[in-house]
Protein backbone atom coordinates (compact mmCIF):
# COMPACT_ATOMS: atom_id res chain seq x y z
CA UNK A 1 0.00 0.00 0.00
CA UNK A 2 1.39 3.47 -0.78
CA UNK A 3 0.97 6.20 1.21
CA UNK A 4 -1.48 9.60 0.01
CA UNK A 5 0.27 12.19 -2.06
CA UNK A 6 0.33 15.46 -0.62
CA UNK A 7 -1.67 18.22 -1.98
CA UNK A 8 -0.37 20.22 -4.44
CA UNK A 9 -1.69 23.80 -6.56
CA UNK A 10 -0.08 23.44 -9.96
CA UNK A 11 -0.87 21.84 -13.20
CA UNK A 12 3.01 21.04 -14.47
CA UNK A 13 3.77 17.41 -14.34
CA UNK A 14 6.91 18.84 -12.21
CA UNK A 15 4.72 20.62 -9.65
CA UNK A 16 1.56 17.69 -9.49
CA UNK A 17 4.44 14.88 -8.64
CA UNK A 18 4.81 16.03 -4.93
CA UNK A 19 6.47 13.91 -2.01
CA UNK A 20 3.99 11.40 -0.35
CA UNK A 21 1.75 12.95 2.59
CA UNK A 22 2.98 10.16 4.76
CA UNK A 23 6.42 9.97 5.28
CA UNK A 24 8.77 8.36 8.21
CA UNK A 25 12.56 8.98 8.38
CA UNK A 26 13.53 6.56 10.14
CA UNK A 27 12.99 2.58 9.34
CA UNK A 28 12.00 0.14 11.43
CA UNK A 29 13.47 -2.64 13.13
CA UNK A 30 11.65 -6.13 12.65
CA UNK A 31 14.35 -8.68 13.65
CA UNK A 32 14.96 -10.01 16.50
CA UNK A 33 18.33 -10.28 15.68
CA UNK A 34 18.56 -6.36 15.42
CA UNK A 35 17.37 -5.66 18.30
CA UNK A 36 19.85 -8.70 20.64
CA UNK A 37 22.20 -6.45 18.95
CA UNK A 38 21.31 -3.06 20.01
CA UNK A 39 21.34 -4.73 23.76
CA UNK A 40 24.91 -4.95 23.59
CA UNK A 41 25.88 -1.68 22.26
CA UNK A 42 26.01 1.68 23.75
CA UNK A 43 22.16 2.84 26.39
CA UNK A 44 21.42 5.82 27.68
CA UNK A 45 18.75 5.95 30.40
CA UNK A 46 16.97 8.95 31.47
CA UNK A 47 13.79 9.63 33.26
CA UNK A 48 11.33 8.68 30.51
CA UNK A 49 12.90 6.29 28.42
CA UNK A 50 15.90 4.31 27.69
CA UNK A 51 18.09 4.47 24.10
CA UNK A 52 19.99 1.58 23.24
CA UNK A 53 22.68 2.63 20.06
CA UNK A 54 24.67 0.92 18.19
CA UNK A 55 26.68 1.95 14.63
CA UNK A 56 25.90 -1.52 11.98
CA UNK A 57 28.42 -2.98 10.27
CA UNK A 58 29.31 -1.94 6.45
CA UNK A 59 27.34 -5.31 4.99
CA UNK A 60 24.23 -5.11 7.45
CA UNK A 61 21.99 -2.81 5.61
CA UNK A 62 22.14 0.84 3.68
CA UNK A 63 24.71 2.66 5.12
CA UNK A 64 22.36 6.05 4.53
CA UNK A 65 19.60 4.81 6.70
CA UNK A 66 18.55 5.85 10.48
CA UNK A 67 16.46 2.52 12.04
CA UNK A 68 14.45 2.74 15.08
CA UNK A 69 12.71 0.24 17.30
CA UNK A 70 10.26 -0.03 19.82
CA UNK A 71 9.83 -1.91 23.11
CA UNK A 72 7.72 -1.79 26.36
CA UNK A 73 7.81 -4.21 28.03
CA UNK A 74 4.16 -5.94 30.82
CA UNK A 75 6.39 -3.71 33.41
CA UNK A 76 4.96 -0.50 31.68
CA UNK A 77 1.03 -1.55 32.06
CA UNK A 78 -1.98 -3.27 30.61
CA UNK A 79 -1.82 -3.58 26.57
CA UNK A 80 -3.79 0.25 26.42
CA UNK A 81 -0.57 1.45 28.29
CA UNK A 82 2.01 -0.20 26.11
CA UNK A 83 0.08 0.80 23.17
CA UNK A 84 0.07 4.40 24.35
CA UNK A 85 3.94 4.56 25.39
CA UNK A 86 4.78 2.90 22.32
CA UNK A 87 2.92 5.30 20.47
CA UNK A 88 4.42 8.47 22.09
CA UNK A 89 8.18 7.27 21.15
CA UNK A 90 7.48 6.15 17.82
CA UNK A 91 6.04 10.26 17.84
CA UNK A 92 9.19 11.30 19.08
CA UNK A 93 11.89 9.62 17.22
CA UNK A 94 9.87 10.96 13.97
CA UNK A 95 10.47 14.65 15.32
CA UNK A 96 14.10 14.16 16.19
CA UNK A 97 15.85 11.24 14.99
CA UNK A 98 15.93 12.70 11.31
CA UNK A 99 17.47 15.94 12.28
CA UNK A 100 19.58 14.36 15.24
CA UNK A 101 20.17 10.71 14.29
CA UNK A 102 23.16 9.53 12.44
CA UNK A 103 23.00 7.54 9.12
CA UNK A 104 24.57 4.11 9.59
CA UNK A 105 22.74 3.63 12.85
CA UNK A 106 20.44 1.33 14.72
CA UNK A 107 18.02 2.82 17.57
CA UNK A 108 16.47 1.41 19.77
CA UNK A 109 13.61 2.82 22.51
CA UNK A 110 12.65 0.97 25.30
CA UNK A 111 9.76 2.62 27.56
CA UNK A 112 9.59 2.99 31.20
CA UNK A 113 7.69 2.21 33.68
CA UNK A 114 4.99 4.51 35.50
CA UNK A 115 7.38 7.34 32.86
CA UNK A 116 6.77 7.21 29.25
CA UNK A 117 3.06 7.21 29.67
CA UNK A 118 2.96 10.20 32.26
CA UNK A 119 5.63 12.40 31.65
CA UNK A 120 4.79 15.48 29.57
CA UNK A 121 5.43 15.09 25.80
CA UNK A 122 7.96 18.20 25.72
CA UNK A 123 10.13 16.26 28.33
CA UNK A 124 10.26 13.24 26.34
CA UNK A 125 11.49 14.70 23.34
CA UNK A 126 14.10 16.57 25.75
CA UNK A 127 15.04 13.15 26.80
CA UNK A 128 15.66 11.53 23.50
CA UNK A 129 17.94 14.63 22.40
CA UNK A 130 19.72 14.14 25.77
CA UNK A 131 20.59 10.45 24.98
CA UNK A 132 21.28 11.42 21.64
CA UNK A 133 23.90 13.66 22.75
CA UNK A 134 25.53 11.18 25.08
CA UNK A 135 25.58 8.13 22.42
CA UNK A 136 27.35 9.98 20.20
CA UNK A 137 29.82 11.80 22.58
CA UNK A 138 28.25 15.25 22.01
CA UNK A 139 27.76 15.60 26.01
CA UNK A 140 27.96 19.27 27.20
Amino acid sequence: MTPPEAPVTGNTPEVTRGPPAVFACPMTLTKRADFLRAARAKRQATKGLILQARKRASGEASPDLIRVGYTCSKKVGNAVKRNRAKRRLRAIARELLCAKGQPGWDYVLIGRAGATVDRPYIDLVGDLAYALKVIHGKRK
